[in-house]
């Protein structure tokens, strides 16, 4: 997907399996890291294109009275019915893969650490030089998100809809396990990140 030169890891795993905390600790390493969520967050849900087209599915309700999204509105209405899901991904992925491809083709000898929730399920493993998947056990999922607000019931609903943590671990390159210590987590990450630092393509020589 990017330039030659680059090194792009897709991250992903289950809600709760601590993607961002995984993504940090490789920025020590010298990744650029990206966040799929977040680009959704500022960008794609900000865009007035995107925001029409949300009006149009769902009607005024999914919006603030100002005008803006409103995120905990949408989530309630796409994480009870998976057509609805599907729909937004639909608009939402080939505005961020524009965006990705954009600054991989912008950039020369870079190497990234891309966190993707949804890797798998939108086939996108093909994006990335190597995918990384983040395990952690159900209840730790579940105590994670109630920490984040999310309650236990609507944690339960959301996992549903993504693909159970056991394939997502079969279908990745390397799997990384987050039901221990932040260190435990971190010497993970330390070898991991060494290896691919050996697989980076060196930039091309100046003409």
């Amino acid at each position: 997907m990017g330039h030659r030169s680059n090194l792009i890891i897709g991250l992903t795993g289950g809600m709760g399996c601590g993607k961002s905390t995984a993504a940090a600790q490789f920025a020590e390493h010298g990744f650029i890291r990206l966040d799929a969520d977040q680009v959704v967050r500022d960008e794609l849900l900000t865009d007035p294109e995107v925001i029409a087209a949300l009006h149009a599915k769902f009607g005024p309700s999914v919006l603030t009275s100002e005008g803006k999204v409103d995120r905990s509105k949408l989530a309630q209405i796409v994480f009870t019915e998976r057509t609805r899901l599907r729909w937004l991904e639909e608009v939402i992925h080939p505005r961020l893969r524009a965006r990705w491809q954009a600054l991989f083709a912008a950039s020369h000898g870079q190497k990234f650490i891309v966190e993707v929730p949804l890797l798998f399920e939108q086939r996108m493993e093909n994006w990335f030089d190597f995918t990384v998947c983040l395990t952690s056990d159900g209840p730790t999922q579940i105590r994670r998100l109630e920490l984040r607000g999310i309650p236990p019931t609507l944690a339960r609903q959301r996992l549903t809809q993504q693909l159970p943590l056991d394939q997502k671990c079969e279908l990745a390159d390397f799997v990384i396990l987050n039901d221990g210590s932040l260190e435990f987590l971190r010497e993970q990450i330390n070898l991991l990140a060494l290896r691919f630092l050996q697989h980076q393509p060196a930039s091309p020589a100046p003409i």
